[in-house]
């Protein structure tokens, strides 16, 4: 977090009290896991589409 670099002119990044003080919200819903390494762009797509879907 420190090492990292700004290319937009003027954008404070956070330092690292403020990472760690910040509130943070437990993820609680279930989650699409995507992974392309062993897949076509296309069959990752429909992956995901069909991770949007209504349940």
């Amino acid at each position: 977090m420190t090492s990292r670099s700004v290319d937009i002119p003027d954008l404070r990044l956070p330092d690292w009290q403020q990472v760690v003080g910040r509130e943070y919200e437990v993820w609680d819903r279930e989650r699409v896991v995507v992974d392309t390494a062993r897949q076509s762009p296309p069959q990752s797509l429909a992956v995901l589409l069909r991770g949007l879907e209504p349940r």
